[in-house]
């Protein structure tokens, strides 16, 4: 039987749980490409939306994962916990957020995830196109970046908009599979069934 309950207060536990653990920051994104196959890769959260439960990750627009996504806007997170022993399958559309984007709200979200991230993180949109082979040169050269300069060119922010989560804990032995579906004032709205693991 079918319940009405968000599995977002899951994750938020899952992350508390887990905040010592390095790594329990990245998932695999899972998108298709352009030949009809799947394409995986870690990627990192970025937090969610504000007052949303879309999953920001932030990535370079000249990577390959821009162009199966603008092929086909659906992919999957698949979040694996290791100390708590939780699985994360999300199913959803991801939005993509480039500097030529023309909503003013959504030029606002990506330069607030360039300042969230760090100097580090934000020096890495100056370096070569992504899987262009490499000719650099090995003398040592940095790129200089401005810590108030706003975006550059290459970053970019994905929205992924979950629309079914499958949550499994291993540690319990217990399933559950959250699906949404649009109520009629037009929000979203998520229901719950418990299922064999």
């Amino acid at each position: 039987m079918a319940t009405a309950v968000s599995w977002k207060p899951l994750l938020l536990r899952a992350l508390d749980s887990n905040a010592h653990v390095k790594h329990s920051t990245f998932f695999q994104l899972a998108t298709i490409g352009s030949n009809g196959r799947p394409s995986n890769r870690t990627v990192v959260f970025r937090g969610f939306q504000e007052d949303t439960n879309e999953i920001q990750i932030n990535t370079d627009r000249r990577s390959a994962k821009i162009e199966e996504i603008k092929h086909c806007h659906f992919g999957e997170i698949c979040w694996y916990f290791t100390e708590s022993w939780e699985q994360f399958r999300i199913n959803g559309k991801i939005d993509i957020i480039d500097g030529a984007n023309s909503d003013a709200c959504k030029l606002q979200q990506r330069e607030k995830a360039w300042f969230a991230s760090s100097l580090k993180s934000r020096l890495q949109y100056l370096a070569p196109a992504p899987r262009l082979p490499d000719i650099s040169n090995v003398s040592g050269e940095e790129n200089q970046l401005d810590p108030s300069e706003g975006p550059v060119e290459a970053f970019c922010l994905l929205l992924f908009d979950p629309e079914q989560v499958d949550y499994l804990n291993l540690k319990s032995n217990e399933r559950c599979i959250f699906t949404s579906r649009s109520s009629e004032q037009g929000f979203k709205v998520w229901m719950s069934e418990k299922v064999n693991p």
